[in-house]
Parts: structure tokens; sequence; C-alpha cells
């Protein structure tokens, strides 16, 4: 079992989902306790068993989820994740939250990241997490997905490619948390113009509400018909809501409050000292970890 942090920040990377994470987690430790104690003591390295069926999990749920998401009411989003001060004690089913379950926040989890390892191919997106994040030798990658070494750092190469071409110049935490502190300040006072200032010209606002909550089901593209959209979201929810200062996936983010229970997570990606991108998640399924009632 001491495997299992582990395994969580490996199948979160792997699925862009916690709640997915957790039940590939599950699952790789029914298949364990389904051998006899005898074929369990004849496994070298517990470890290594388990990250390769837990991986093998993933790489089958990637495959199907594609399918899933096609009928997916608006855009897929990853499942936003509070920083360990935000984590709540609650859990699925009310049950205490095991510190062991907390995913290590760190760039492979940014939003940003998740988002560009939803573009790549399951293979891709399991050799470039494996090999590229957790170190594993391609050798060892090869063995778990059951190409040969050489496809996958082909996948790899190719998964990286990717990453480089959406990768935005580094921004200090210090600075995007200003701007998202100068954003939601913008906000608050519903100055259109200030918001326009703040986001790139080309910004692109997504939402994720999964038919579950209201959310515009189309990104919104551009400075001027996202900062719009901000006023008009404003305007509908004055006086309702408590909008705070969070860590969303490690990063300075926005929280939305209704009474108590948090409605809305807003992650951002800023580059060159501007918002080039906002990912809106109020699909209430992906957001447990943040409840608070």
């Amino acid at each position: 079992m001491g495997e299992r942090r582990q395994l969580i920040n490996l199948t979160y990377r792997l699925l862009g989902s916690l709640a997915e994470a957790e039940d590939a987690v599950q699952e790789t430790y029914v298949r364990w306790y389904a051998m006899s104690a005898q074929q369990r003591n004849a496994i070298e390295s517990p470890g290594a068993w388990l990250t390769t069926v837990a991986s093998r999990i993933c790489l089958n749920l990637l495959g199907s989820a594609r399918a899933r998401r096609e009928t997916y009411v608006g855009e897929w989003l990853p499942e936003p994740l509070p920083g360990p001060a935000e984590w709540t004690s609650l859990r699925s089913g009310g049950t205490a939250g095991d510190p062991a379950d907390r995913v290590t926040l760190d760039e492979s989890v940014s939003m940003a990241f998740l988002v560009v390892l939803e573009s790549m191919t399951p293979a891709e997106r399991v050799a470039f997490v494996l090999h590229d994040v957790f170190r594993y030798p391609f050798a060892e990658v090869a063995e778990i997905t059951g190409r040969t070494s050489a496809a996958c750092r082909q996948l790899a190469s190719s998964a990286r490619r990717r990453i480089r071409a959406a990768q935005a110049p580094a921004t200090s935490a210090v600075r995007k948390a200003g701007i998202v502190r100068t954003f939601k300040a913008a906000w608050e006072a519903k100055d259109i113009d200030a918001i326009i200032g703040l986001l790139d010209p080309d910004a692109t606002a997504t939402a994720d509400g999964g038919g579950l909550a209201l959310a515009f089901l189309d990104p919104i593209e551009g400075a001027e018909q996202i900062a719009r959209a901000w006023i008009e979201i404003a305007n509908r929810t004055q006086g309702t809501m408590t909008f705070l200062e969070r860590t969303v996936n490690g990063q300075p983010g926005l929280v939305a409050e209704q009474d108590g229970v948090t409605v809305t997570v807003f992650a951002f990606d800023v580059a060159d000292h501007r918002i080039k991108h906002i990912w809106v998640i109020r699909n209430p399924e992906k957001l447990r970890p943040w409840t608070t009632g």
C-alpha cells in the first residue's frame, strides 16, 4: 500500500481525472489481491508490477475515453486540484481524506500541461508521462505499453513536440498571482477595459459544465469577447457569489463559492504578463475535492 501515492500521481497525470485515477488504482489493487499469496510473493518488485498494471488500465481507459467524450456535453477539461491548504477533509461518500491520496503539485499537473496531454494519442501520453515525467527507461515503458523501445522513443518525441509548441514563456508564480489578483479586482469592479488589458488579444476561454451546470458550450475567443462574457457573469452573480484566490493545479487561480460551496474553479495560463487561456470548470462531479459543505 506504500505505492498508493505514487500510483495516484501517475494515474492522475495519465487520465486528467482524480475520480478516474482513484478507480484505476483501486482496480490495480483488486488485481493484486486477486492473486494467491504465493503468486504475490513470487513478484520481485511489487511496485513495478503495480505501476505496470495501473499504466495498462489507464491506456485502456484513455482509448475508451475518446468515445465517451464525443457524447460529453460541451468541452471536456481535466479535473482541477486544490492546493494542500485548500484540500478538504471530505472525500466521496463523506470519508476522511488520506493525505497519501494527494497529488504532488508541479508543472506536470498544471492545467495548461494537462490540456496538452489531452491532445495526445493514448500511447503518446502514456509513453511521455512514464518516461519524461516519471523517468522510467524506455525498456520499461516498452514492456508496459507492449511496444518496442524504438516505438516508445518516437511516441515520447512526438508528445514532446506538442508540449514545446504549446509552452508559454516562463512567468514567475508571484507575477502570475499578481495578474490573477488584478483580473479578479477588475472583474469585481466590472471594468471591461481593465479586463481587456489583462488578456492576450488572442486569448481563449473554455468552460466545462458537463451538462450538469450552466456553462458556455463553445470556447470564447478574443480579449474583448471574453471581457464582455465576464462582465455578463458579474452582472448575473452580483451579491450571490464570493470569488477567492486559490491554488489550482499548483498555479494561481480563482474559485467561486456560493453558500460556502465551490461551484466554479478558474484556471489561468499566463504568458508575457497577459492571460492567454482561462479554463472554467463547473461540472460538480469534477469539484469533489473542493467541496466545503
